[in-house]
C-alpha cells in the first residue's frame, strides 16, 4: 500500500492568526451560527473550519504527497492570488501581511508544482489561505468557497478517493453542529451524531433543513411569529399593559423572605445590587424602610453620586434586613424560598423599566396598581387555562428538577420542577407560543409551504427554547446593556435572587423578534455559503452506523469528562419541545426527559444518588469504546482530531487512556484560543483558554490487534521527552501561548512519543502506565518552563518555593488576556453560601493533583510548604502575600493585634512590623524579625515592607543588611513582577521594590 503523506495539520498551522479570529467570533452577535441556537461549549466555526481544511489537505512538501495534488493545489493557489490581489472583497479582508504575499505571487509568473524548490511555498501559501479563511467575514465569499472546496476534491481524489465522491467528515459528539457545519463548507460530506435529542434536532435544523430550503426556512419563521404574536397579543395584551408614560419593556422583580430578626418579620426583597443603570444617564434603587408596617418601599433615584447609592439586601445568600439590620442566614432564606417552591411567583415588582418610540434611551418608574392588577389577572389566567387543558401534559411543566451543587443550585431554594423556574406570567407567555407552534404545525395551512413539516416545526421548536432562554426567573439585569440576561450565562442554574422579566409584546430585547431577529441571521449566513446536505442521526458514539473504513476525517469535540451535565442542562429545553412539536418528532421526545444513561459523562461527582455508576472508570471505557468506534470507521489513510479544553487533570487522564487503549497514535497537537477570558470560569484559576486539538492516526495496522504492535523501550522514551517539549515550548511562546494552555498543549508532543507503541516497557519487563508517563510529562513541562521563566538562568539556584510559585504563577498565566487579570465582575448569577464558614478566597488556585504534579516536576515538596500553599478538598491555594506576613514576620497567631478594625485587612502589616522600626540593629538584632530563610521568604518580606509604606525599614534590610546583594534576589522579583497578574496587590508591590532598585545604589 502506498505510503499516506502527512496532512498540513501534521507539519504545521497558523494557530495564533486562527486563535486571533476564533476570538473574535465568539464575540459576534449577528449571524455567527452559534447564536441560532445554544448548546454547551460549541466550537467556534472560524477553528474547525482552519483545522479541517488543514487535516483534509495534503503537506506538498511532504516526499509521499502525490503530484497530482500538488499541480492542482498550485493552480489553485496561483488563481486565488490573483484574485486576492484584484477583488476588493477578498483584499479587504486578508491580513496585510498575506495580502502582500498574494500580490507579489500574483505578479510573478506563480508556483510551478514541477519544481521542487516551490513544495515548501507551497505549503505556506495554503497555511497563509487557511488563516484568512478562517476570518468570518471571509467564509462565505465565494473565490474562498470555490478554492478551499476545490482543493478539498483535489485531495480527497489525489489519496485514492473514488470519483464523484467526496471524503466524508464524522463528527459522533456533535452537540453545536460547528465541526460538520464547516465540512460542509469546505466541499465535505458530513455525518453528525449525537445521543440527545435536543441536540439532533438543532443539527438536523442546521445541516439538513437550512441548506435543503434556505431563505424560504426563514421567511416561513417571519410568517409565523407575526402569525403567532396577533394571535399572542389578542390573548396577552391585557397583563402587559401600555403605558403613556412608555412602553413598558422589563419588569424588575425580587424574591422576598421575612426578616428573622427578633420582633422585626419585615417582609424583606431580596435584591443584589441598587444600581438600575450605570451608563450615561445613571439610575438607581434607594431602599425605603417602613418599621410601622414592616415593608420596604422604594424610590427611583437619578444620577446619584456613588455614596447615596446603598447596598443590597442579599450577600452570599443571606438576607440583610433594611429595618432592623439583621441578616437572616443563607440556611434560612433557603429554607423560606422553599416553602414558595424558589419564591418566583411570590416575588414583589420593584422598577418598570420603559421606552418611548420618539426618545432614545430607557426609563425607570415604579409599579402602579395597574401593574400589579396584571400580573395577578396572568396569575389566575394560568390557573383556568390548566383546569380546562386537554393536553396529555400540563402547561407548565411539572417534570421534575434534580439538585446538583455547583451545577443546579437552584433546587436547594424550592425549584423542584422545571416549570418552577417561570414566573406565572412568563409560563402563561412560553405556553402560549407552544400551543400557538403546535396548531400552526398541525394545521392544515402550513402545508401549502414549500417547507417540510418537519423543518418548520423543528424551527419552531428552538424558536421556544432561546425564548425560554431569555424568559425564566433566572434572568438576571445586566447594567452593562443595560438589559435582561438570558439564563444560561454559563451551564449551569445557579439562583437568582432578583430578575428581570421581559415584555414579549414590546419588541425589545428578549422579546420574539429579538430571537427572530437572530435566527434569521444565521439561516441567511448559512444560505449564503450555498451548502449540501449534511446527514444526522440520532446515535450512541459507541455505535456509529457507519460501515468500516467509510470515514476519511474523525473530528469530534468529545464531553469534557465532568465539566458540563449536558442531559440534565438540556432538560430544561426538552420540557419545552415536548409541549410544542412532540407530535412531529415522537420518536426522538417521546420520553419524559433526555436520555441519560449512555451519556459519556463523569456525573458521579455531581449526583452520586442518581449517577453513582458513571465515576472515572465508567468515563474511560464508554470513551474507549467511542475512540474505537472512530478507529474502525476510519480509513486506513484517515486522520482523526479530537479537542478537549478541559482544566482537569482527571479528565485529561482518563481521555488520553481511551485513546491510547483504542489504538491511537498522537501524530500532532494545536492549541487555539477559542474562548473568552471574560466568561465566569477563567478567575484566578487554570481554566483553558485553549482548545487542544489532538491529532492521531491508526496505530501501527489498522486491522491490528494490541498484541500485534511494537513495543517501546523506557529508556528510550524518556531520552526524547524532554528534547520534545524543549523544541515546542518556544513555538507556542512565540503563539503566545503560556500558562496551563502550554502544559496541556505539550501532551500532544509528549504523546507522539508514548502512543506510537503498542506498549512501553522497562528494562524489567514491566510494562509503564500512561499515567506513570504523565508524571514524567509533567515533570519536563514544569522544568522547560522554569528554564523560561528565568530566561535561561540556573533555576536550581531558587529554593523549593521560589521555583513551586513561579511555576504556579506561570499556570495560572493567559498571555493575551493580561496574565490572569480578574474579570468584571458577573452580573447575571448570586454568589450562594454553600457552608456555614466563609472560605478564604484569596490567592491563586490550581486543582489539587496539577499543583502535586508541578511541585513533583520541580523537586518541591506542597506537605512541606504549608507557609505558602494551602491544600482544601480537590483545590490548592498558593497564598496570597498579605496572608504570608504572619510567618514572615515572626508573630504567632495568639500575638496578633484584635483592636484594628478600621485597618484594611491586606495593610494591616504594621501589627507585624513595630519592631523592624524600634530595633537599632536592623534584621539581625535581638527581638528583630528574622531575615528569610529562602530568596522567596526576603522578596515577600520586602514586598510588605512596601506595602506597609515603611521605606525606611525596607533600606536596611536590602542595603544595611545585604538582603539586596543576593543577585538572586533581584532575578526572582523580576520574574515574579512577570507573573504576578495585572492589578493585583503582588504585582504593584513587587514593582514598587523593583523601582527602588537603583536609588538604593544596586
Amino acid at each position: 500500500m502506498t505510503q499516506s503523506p502527512k496532512r498540513l495539520i501534521e507539519v504545521d498551522l497558523p494557530i495564533k492568526r486562527i486563535s486571533e479570529h476564533a476570538r473574535r467570533e465568539k464575540d459576534m452577535r449577528r449571524g455567527h451560527v452559534p447564536l441560532l441556537y445554544i448548546w454547551p461549549a460549541t466550537r467556534p466555526p472560524a477553528a474547525c473550519r482552519a483545522v479541517l481544511c488543514a487535516a483534509l489537505w495534503p503537506d506538498p512538501a511532504d516526499s509521499f504527497c502525490p503530484q497530482d495534488f500538488r499541480d492542482k493545489a498550485a493552480q489553485l493557489i496561483n488563481n486565488f492570488a490573483r484574485s486576492a490581489a484584484s477583488e476588493k472583497d477578498v483584499a479587504a479582508h486578508c491580513s496585510p501581511e498575506t495580502w502582500e504575499k498574494w500580490q507579489r505571487l500574483a505578479s510573478s509568473s506563480g508556483l510551478d508544482a514541477t519544481k521542487e524548490a516551490h513544495w515548501n511555498v507551497l505549503r505556506f501559501a495554503l497555511l497563509d489561505f487557511i488563516a484568512d479563511f478562517a476570518n468570518y467575514d471571509n467564509s462565505t465569499i465565494s473565490v474562498y468557497l470555490e478554492t478551499s472546496r476545490a482543493l478539498t476534491q483535489a485531495a480527497h481524489e489525489a489519496l485514492g478517493g473514488a470519483l464523484g465522491t467526496k471524503p466524508l467528515v464524522a463528527d459522533p459528539f456533535a452537540g453545536g453542529g460547528a465541526i460538520p457545519l464547516e465540512a460542509l463548507r469546505i466541499g465535505a460530506d458530513a455525518f453528525a451524531s449525537e445521543l440527545n435529542p435536543v441536540a439532533v434536532l438543532y443539527e438536523k435544523m442546521l445541516l439538513e433543513y437550512i441548506p435543503r430550503y434556505g431563505t424560504e426556512l426563514a421567511r416561513q419563521l417571519i410568517t409565523w411569529v407575526d402569525w403567532a404574536k396577533g394571535r399572542a397579543k389578542d390573548e396577552l395584551a391585557k397583563f402587559y399593559p401600555e403605558d403613556p408614560s412608555g412602553m413598558p419593556i422589563v419588569y424588575l422583580w425580587a424574591r422576598t423572605v421575612i426578616c428573622e430578626g427578633p420582633a422585626c418579620g419585615t417582609k424583606v426583597p431580596l435584591i443584589r445590587g441598587l444600581w438600575l443603570a450605570r451608563k450615561g444617564d445613571s439610575v438607581a434603587l434607594r431602599l425605603i424602610p417602613r418599621k410601622d408596617s414592616k415593608k420596604v418601599d422604594f424610590e427611583i433615584i437619578e444620577n446619584p453620586k456613588p455614596k447615596e447609592v446603598g447596598e443590597g439586601t442579599v450577600k452570599r445568600g443571606a438576607a440583610i434586613c433594611p429595618v432592623c439590620g439583621y441578616t437572616t442566614p443563607a440556611p434560612r432564606v433557603r429554607l423560606q424560598l422553599k416553602e414558595h417552591q424558589g419564591g418566583a411567583a411570590t416575588a414583589v415588582l420593584f422598577c418598570v423599566v420603559t421606552i418611548k418610540e420618539t426618545e432614545k434611551g430607557r426609563s425607570y418608574r415604579l409599579p402602579t396598581e395597574r401593574d400589579l392588577r396584571a400580573v395577578t389577572s396572568a396569575t389566575e389566567e394560568l390557573k383556568r387555562l390548566e383546569k380546562i387543558n386537554k393536553e396529555d401534559l400540563p402547561l407548565v411543566p411539572n417534570e421534575v428538577l434534580p439538585i446538583m451543587s455547583g451545577v443546579f443550585n437552584a433546587p436547594l431554594y424550592g425549584h423542584i420542577t422545571w416549570g418552577s423556574l417561570f414566573a406565572p406570567r412568563q409560563a402563561l407567555m412560553l405556553a402560549t407560543f407552544a400551543r400557538l407552534a403546535r396548531d400552526y404545525v398541525d394545521s392544515d395551512g402550513s402545508n401549502t409551504t414549500s417547507v417540510s413539516k418537519d423543518a418548520l416545526a423543528c424551527t419552531l421548536g428552538l424558536f421556544i427554547n432561546r425564548l425560554a432562554d431569555l424568559n425564566s426567573s433566572l434572568c438576571g439585569w445586566q447594567l452593562s446593556t443595560p438589559n435582561a440576561a438570558h439564563v444560561f450565562v454559563r451551564w449551569a442554574l445557579p439562583m437568582i435572587m432578583d430578575f428581570a422579566e421581559v415584555n414579549p409584546l414590546a419588541g425589545a430585547g428578549g422579546s420574539p423578534e429579538s430571537v427572530v431577529r437572530r435566527m434569521v441571521a444565521a439561516i441567511e449566513y448559512v444560505t449564503e455559503s450555498g451548502l449540501k446536505l449534511g446527514s444526522v442521526e440520532l446515535a450512541s458514539a459507541t455505535r456509529l452506523p457507519l460501515p468500516d473504513d467509510s470515514v476519511h476525517i474523525f473530528m469530534t469535540d468529545p464531553p469534557y469528562y465532568n465539566a458540563v451535565p449536558y442531559a440534565d442542562l438540556s432538560d430544561f429545553f426538552y420540557v419545552w419541545l415536548k409541549r410544542s412539536i412532540r407530535h412531529q418528532f415522537p420518536s426522538l421526545l417521546g420520553s419524559p426527559l433526555s436520555p441519560k444513561e449512555e451519556e459519556i459523562c463523569e456525573m458521579a461527582g455531581w449526583d452520586p444518588v442518581r449517577y453513582p455508576q458513571k465515576d472515572k472508570n465508567f468515563f474511560e471505557r464508554e470513551m474507549g469504546k467511542a475512540m474505537a468506534e472512530g478507529r474502525r470507521v476510519l480509513a486506513s489513510n484517515g486522520i482523526a482530531v479530537v479537542v478537549f479544553a478541559h482544566k482537569s487533570t482527571s479528565g485529561w487522564e482518563a481521555l488520553l487512556q481511551a485513546m491510547v487503549n483504542a489504538g491511537w497514535t498522537i501524530t500532532a497537537s494545536w492549541p487555539i484560543d477559542t474562548e473568552m477570558a471574560s466568561r465566569l470560569r477563567a478567575r484566578n484559576s487554570a481554566v483553558l483558554a485553549s482548545s487542544v486539538h489532538l491529532v492521531c492516526r491508526p496505530r501501527g495496522n489498522h486491522r491490528a490487534s494490541v498484541a500485534e504492535e511494537n513495543l517501546g523501550d523506557w529508556r528510550d522514551v524518556l531520552t526524547e521527552l524532554p528534547l520534545r517539549i524543549r523544541d515546542w515550548m518556544p513555538r507556542l511562546a512565540s503563539e503566545g501561548i503560556v500558562g496551563a494552555d502550554a502544559i496541556f498543549a505539550c501532551l500532544g508532543p509528549a504523546l507522539e512519543i508514548f502512543s506510537r507503541y503498542s506498549s512501553v516497557e522497562k528494562a524489567s519487563g514491566e510494562e509503564v502506565t500512561l499515567k506513570e508517563y504523565l508524571e514524567y510529562v509533567w515533570a519536563a513541562v514544569a522544568k522547560e518552563a522554569l528554564n523560561r521563566i528565568f530566561e535561561g538562568a540556573d533555576a536550581t539556584g531558587f529554593e523549593e518555593d521560589a521555583r513551586l510559585t513561579a511555576m504556579w504563577l506561570w499556570t495560572l498565566s493567559t498571555g493575551s488576556s493580561g496574565n490572569g487579570a480578574p474579570d468584571d465582575e458577573d452580573e447575571g448569577e448570586e454568589e450562594e453560601e454553600t457552608s456555614g464558614k466563609k472560605g478564604k478566597t484569596g490567592g491563586f488556585l490550581l486543582e489539587y493533583d496539577a499543583a502535586r504534579k508541578i511541585a513533583q516536576g520541580l523537586g518541591a515538596h506542597l506537605e512541606r510548604l504549608t507557609s505558602l500553599v494551602e491544600i482544601s478538598g480537590d483545590k490548592a491555594r498558593l497564598l496570597p502575600v498579605s496572608e504570608r506576613a504572619r510567618h514572615l514576620f515572626g508573630k504567632e497567631e495568639g500575638d496578633a493585634p484584635t483592636k484594628r478594625k478600621a485597618k484594611s485587612k491586606q495593610l494591616s502589616f504594621s501589627d507585624f512590623l513595630e519592631d523592624v522600626e524600634q530595633s537599632e540593629g536592623g534584621w539581625g538584632a535581638k527581638n528583630a524579625p528574622k531575615i528569610g530563610n529562602t530568596v522567596l521568604d526576603r522578596v515577600h518580606q520586602s514586598m510588605i515592607l512596601f506595602a506597609a509604606g515603611r521605606n525606611d525599614a525596607m533600606k536596611r534590610f536590602l542595603v544595611s543588611d545585604g538582603t539586596g546583594q543576593d543577585q538572586r534576589f533581584w532575578r526572582l522579583a523580576q520574574a515574579l513582577s512577570a507573573l504576578y497578574p495585572s492589578g493585583s496587590d503582588e504585582r504593584r508591590w513587587v514593582e514598587g521594590v523593583m523601582a527602588r532598585k537603583k536609588g538604593m545604589g544596586f
